[in-house]
């Protein structure tokens, strides 16, 4: 391994690891990443990129790549996933465009993290290794390290954990368990060809009901269709081994609209995703420590910001960096004192969003749908908190 006690040490190669790198990089600092996977990849199928992502790719100088392999959908629509009425949509034309001036995208996830690790590769400021796992990472009086699963200490000027929801790095701030939401995802995409002439490929579509939704749009140029399937389980128990499965999606699902049960029929049933978070915490830094994406504040999926979180985190970095050059706890303060409060609403509006698309009472449902139903398309007061968050901080 080469030499690494000059370079900013980061856990985890994911979107949210190589982004930081990235931003290290632009800030004039060295890093070496860390993932634990034989080669670096990403697993999974679609994500999607609100305007609030794609500034922070435009200033990491991956956007344009990116935009070869993604699809600028027209709309995000939501739909009865049983009688198959639209409920509600947001305009993501011209209007949407310039009020957050970037687009909506949505892609595969491969895709986008190819984009960021080929920018990565290219850059003299950035090392990767493989085959690393981070078991802990530590600060004492010789300087800090992150510790490997040969018991190795690897040394650097800082540690930035980006290790994901099961983050061995976070145990420095936080003793706390998984969130287990008793939802499962099953997730896919299919060639496009195989999807009947009137699916809505312009759209981004979430069907919703009771404890159940599914989500659609085409990505990779309009040559796949991303499919992804959620429901929570009847049989989940804190006890509970199977749970989530084919069958209790089979059972769930009965009598929902023909579209959706054609979903299903394309569904990969063989890998399921039980879908996790946690609750927010007040600290993610210590010294020369710190978090960041779903190592800080893993979330919900029902807002689609898990990924561009981590991205906004990112280009909080930069900024922090540049300003504090190798004062990192300085620089690791000033990051989170922006980033707990944007990320905790984020983190708990995205819980609320799902209690509201699930939700099973019948007069929740009649009341939720009124108010969809009354709400113009492009009507922007629901998302401009989210998709308008500092534009000029993230386009530097």
């Amino acid at each position: 391994m080469t030499n690494t006690e000059n370079t900013i040490l980061i856990a985890g190669g994911g979107i949210g690891g190589l982004a930081t790198a990235l931003a290290a990089a632009q800030a004039g600092h060295a890093s070496s990443v860390f993932e634990q996977a034989p080669q670096f990849g990403e697993v999974g199928a679609g994500i999607q990129m609100a305007p609030n992502a794609m500034a922070v790719l435009t200033r990491l100088g991956v956007a344009d790549r990116i935009a070869e392999f993604a699809v600028f959908p027209k709309r995000l629509v939501l739909k009865d996933a049983f009688t198959g009425e639209e409920l509600t949509a947001l305009d993501l034309g011209d209007e949407f465009k310039e009020r957050y001036g970037f687009p909506y995208m949505v892609l595969h996830r491969s895709d986008l993290h190819r984009s960021l690790l080929e920018a990565c590769e290219s850059n003299p400021l950035i090392s990767l290794h493989t085959n690393t796992t981070i078991t802990a990472a530590e600060e004492n009086e010789d300087g800090v390290f992150l510790i490997n699963q040969h018991d190795e200490k690897i040394k650097g000027k800082a540690v930035i954990g980006a290790d994901g929801i099961k983050s061995n790095v976070r145990k420095l701030f936080a003793q706390d368990d998984m969130v287990n939401s008793a939802y499962v995802a099953y997730r896919g995409t299919i060639p496009i060809e195989e999807i009947s002439e009137d699916a809505e490929m312009d759209d981004v579509i979430m069907w919703i009901g009771p404890n159940l939704h599914v989500v659609q749009y085409p990505v990779r140029r309009g040559e796949l269709y991303n499919q992804v399937v959620v429901f929570k389980s009847p049989t989940y128990t804190s006890e509970s081994v199977e749970w989530g499965t084919p069958e209790e999606m089979a059972q769930v699902f009965e009598g929902c609209h023909s579209k959706v049960e054609k979903a299903l029929s394309f569904i990969n049933k063989q890998i399921r995703w039980p879908m996790y978070d946690r609750l927010p915490i007040d600290n993610w830094t210590k010294g020369n420590i710190t978090l960041m994406g779903d190592a800080a504040h893993p979330m919900l999926q029902y807002l689609a910001q898990g990924g561009v979180q981590a991205l906004e985190d990112a280009a909080k970095l930069a900024d922090v960096l540049a300003a504090h050059g190798d004062n990192f706890e300085a620089a690791f303060k000033e990051f989170q004192e922006e980033r707990i409060p944007r990320t905790a609403r984020v983190q708990t509006t995205a819980r609320q969003w799902g209690e509201i698309i699930h939700a099973i009472d019948p007069i929740t449902i009649a009341l939720r749908n009124d108010i969809f139903t009354k709400r113009p398309a492009n009507d922007f007061s629901y998302t401009d908190w989210l998709y308008g968050h500092k534009r000029s901080l993230v386009t530097q």
